[in-house]
């Protein structure tokens, strides 16, 4: 009977180890929302790294974080450093392409919680008065994280910061 039961759980957490293996090794997440801005009062708040606290859900994860710009102020070169509490993490940030009013790319690199090399675009199309602003990060996942991805959904928690960043823009710029 014991023996039976040790089988069927080997056989239930196999099952799972192949399942999560199978997964994808690449993930996008990505929100979309329009601001009644237009793509010039936006830019600017995206394509320098100072204007982040105004508007990026991930400044307030630790009021103690530490920040370091280096390169330019804006623009390709322009890079952010931080180091923080368990939530916040450690990482760098720098902007590899900028085009103004209409991208902003970033090569995301995280050493805290876990390490991750990740890029993020944010895009920006103007129609009418408003604008269309994405926010999407790709990157690809080891497999304890396409693991964790059977049991929690990552987009959904990556999103939900997305989300709220981009309300925090459409404040910022909608006036």
């Amino acid at each position: 009977m014991l023996s039976t039961i040790l089988i069927i759980l080997v056989v239930i957490i196999a099952a799972v180890l192949i399942y999560a293996a199978t997964r994808s090794n690449d993930f996008v997440t990505a929100r979309t929302a329009s601001i009644k801005a237009a793509p010039e009062a936006i830019f600017p708040l995206i394509n320098n790294f100072k204007h982040w606290p105004e508007w990026s859900p991930y400044e307030k994860l630790d009021p103690l974080m530490k920040r370091t710009l280096s390169g330019a102020d804006a623009d390709k070169g322009a890079a952010y450093a931080w180091e923080g509490n368990a939530k916040a993490g450690k990482g760098r940030m720098e902007i590899v392409n900028s085009v103004p009013s209409s991208l902003v790319s970033l090569k995301l690199d995280f050493e805290k919680p876990f390490r991750a090399n990740n890029s993020v675009d944010f895009t920006l199309k103007p129609s009418g008065d408003t604008t269309a602003v994405t926010w999407a990060m790709r990157g690809s996942r080891p497999f304890i994280a396409k693991l964790l991805g059977l049991f929690m959904n990552f987009d959904t928690l990556i999103g939900k910061d997305f989300e709220a960043g981009l309300a925090n823009l459409k404040k910022a710029t909608e006036r």
